[in-house]
């Protein structure tokens, strides 16, 4: 049998209710919640209650996501299943880390609560959009920013699909560009040009707020969107990558891959929606995914892999 990866989720998929069976049916996942709440008062309630722009609000869908993540950890392992390595897309990565140990949760929450306010800054100082572009190869896409100003690849979700941070104004051209190589363009819903040059003052700003934080050893391997292999062992080198994920390219395809490479055939999404149980089947062929956000989600990837 091979091996089991735990994928967490990032910005995007975040919506009212989140996490709210998992608080109510599993001892586990709801003192994460509590312990969550401790930390940052409210939380839970906005998770469970908040309103979709409340919860769009960079600054809250950050923790936000992060505490219905590391609960659907929680609830996991109450029933038995674990991870052989893990990965987290953009603040998922944060969560992942978190679940290997190189964070204690509570680190983990603070840290992410502080990369929200330090990136809702950023995309403040510096308005701008995301868009995936589908159809056409990286190669494509990065010829086709290079000849826009503010618009910059950040995403390498999966084969035929990047996402761009834009400059206001830059849509329009993109989209025509896009169009006329064979492509398509379309917008999404976040709230800043995430990955980018636009986040380099969160990436600084994170750094110090890193550098006060106690790396533990990782329980498992985890793998880095900044470089899209392993994790480096040093704490200061663990420092220097995550700080460095906020302004730099996501490489979640070139995860995927050596996840597969290196023995994992079963993808379980932490956390809302199921956007990398997608990327992945359509990376991938022959490999099962789970989505876990629920009850149902739970049941189904336990009953599979235990």
């Amino acid at each position: 049998m091979g091996k089991v990866a735990f994928v967490f989720a990032g910005q995007g998929a975040q919506h009212p209710g989140m996490g709210k069976e998992l608080f109510e049916n599993s001892t586990a996942a709801a003192e994460v919640f509590r312990r969550c709440d401790s930390l940052r008062a409210g939380t839970s309630d906005q998770c469970f209650g908040g309103t979709d722009n409340e919860l769009k609000d960079t600054a809250n869908t950050q923790p936000c996501m992060l505490a219905v993540e590391l609960a659907c950890a929680a609830a996991l392992e109450e029933r038995g299943v674990r991870a052989d390595m893990a990965a987290g897309f953009s603040l998922g990565e944060v969560a992942a880390l978190t679940y290997a140990g190189i964070f204690s949760q509570e680190d983990g929450f603070r840290l992410v609560c502080r990369r929200g306010e330090f990136m809702k800054k950023a995309a403040e100082e510096h308005p701008a959009s995301m868009a995936a572009v589908l159809k056409l190869s990286p190669e494509q896409v990065e010829n086709i920013c290079a000849g826009i100003p503010g618009a910059y690849p950040v995403n390498y979700n999966c084969p035929g699909q990047v996402s761009v941070a834009l400059a206001e104004g830059a849509l329009a051209p993109l989209t025509a560009a896009a169009r006329e190589a064979g492509g398509r363009v379309m917008p999404l819903k976040v709230s800043g040009g995430f990955h980018s040059p636009f986040m380099v003052a969160a990436s600084e700003q994170f750094a110090a707020e890193l550098a006060q934080v106690k790396i533990g050893g990782a329980s498992v391997p985890v793998y880095a969107n900044l470089t899209g292999g392993l994790y480096p062992e040093t704490p200061d080198e663990i420092r220097r990558t995550l700080a460095a994920q906020i302004s730099s390219p996501v490489r979640w395809e070139t995860i995927v891959r050596a996840m597969a490479e290196n023995g994992v055939d079963t993808f379980v999404e932490l956390g809302p929606g199921h956007t990398l149980c997608g990327l992945i089947s359509k990376t991938l062929a022959g490999v099962r995914t789970f989505p876990v956000e629920d009850m149902a989600g739970l049941a189904a990837a336990a009953e599979a892999i235990c």
